[in-house]
């Protein structure tokens, strides 16, 4: 199976020994950053509702960004992305064969590279999927990636004999694979948090558990898609009566721990 997640806002740039393989669509990626090297500072910081010294920050990077970057300026993408879905991934504790396992079969979503494989190099950038930059393609990254990223997702499933992906990336993410040309069965886990008897979802804990689902099926190999039923990372358990056709809830008592 394939399993898709989201990129992370904040960034570990410590240099790993790990040699990184290049992007699917290098070409978009610094085509897009020069788009994103155009604009003002103030339209930076409206285009991401950005504080001052953020926009300054990324403004800086665009500028730097290089078409063929040297190798200190990248860090494969697993490791470079520092957000709560990468601390349940945990990918700096993977070992070599996760690695590449991981390499075929996890995907990450991105606003600027479109999808990244865990290795592809990358370039430090902010720029959510949802931002409305407009481009020849249209006024959103959604109308620039278009039907871009589904089709790699289905080439990709067939390659590894697949027609399952389980997508712990969020809606905002997970909107770029166009659902009409994703000829995939999706599935979707749902992380739920019990507090007085009722279940809510609580943004930190999911994201966490995403990353963790994620780990889950790198490290036990998952093909498939009844197998991640037995996640029981952090506490959660599969809740058949709270899953609704192929949302599949799991659950924990809250406060959890971690």
């Amino acid at each position: 199976m394939l399993v898709t997640i989201s990129p992370a806002k904040s960034l570990d740039l410590d240099p790993v020994g790990i040699e990184p393989t290049q992007p699917l669509w290098q070409d978009d990626a610094v085509r897009l950053a020069k788009t994103m090297r155009n604009l003002t500072l103030g339209g930076l910081r409206d285009l991401m509702d950005l504080s001052d010294d953020l926009a300054r920050l990324n403004r800086d990077r665009f500028r730097a960004f290089a078409a063929d970057p040297a190798p200190d300026a990248v860090k494969p993408a697993a490791l470079a992305f520092n957000g709560d879905t990468y601390q349940g991934l945990e990918a700096k504790t993977l070992d070599q064969d996760d690695l590449n396992w991981a390499q075929d079969h996890l995907r990450i979503l991105s606003g600027l590279y479109g999808l990244l494989r865990p290795l592809d190099a990358i370039q430090p950038y902010r720029l959510e999927m949802g931002s409305r930059l407009k481009t020849r393609r249209g006024s959103t990254l959604y109308d620039y990636w278009g039907d871009q990223i589904a089709k790699a997702l289905n080439d990709q499933a067939q390659a590894v004999g697949t027609d399952t992906l389980v997508n712990c990336a969020s809606q905002e993410y997970f909107t770029a694979a166009n659902r009409k040309a994703l000829k995939l069965q999706v599935i979707t886990p749902q992380f739920l948090e019990l507090k007085d008897g009722r279940p809510r979802i609580v943004s930190f804990f999911a994201k966490r558990a995403r990353g963790s689902m994620a780990r889950f099926i790198v490290t036990n190999r998952i093909t498939e898609s009844h197998d991640i039923k037995g996640f029981s990372a952090g506490g959660y358990i599969y809740d058949p009566a709270l899953s609704e056709g192929t949302t599949w809830a799991f659950v924990r008592d809250y406060p959890a721990t971690t």
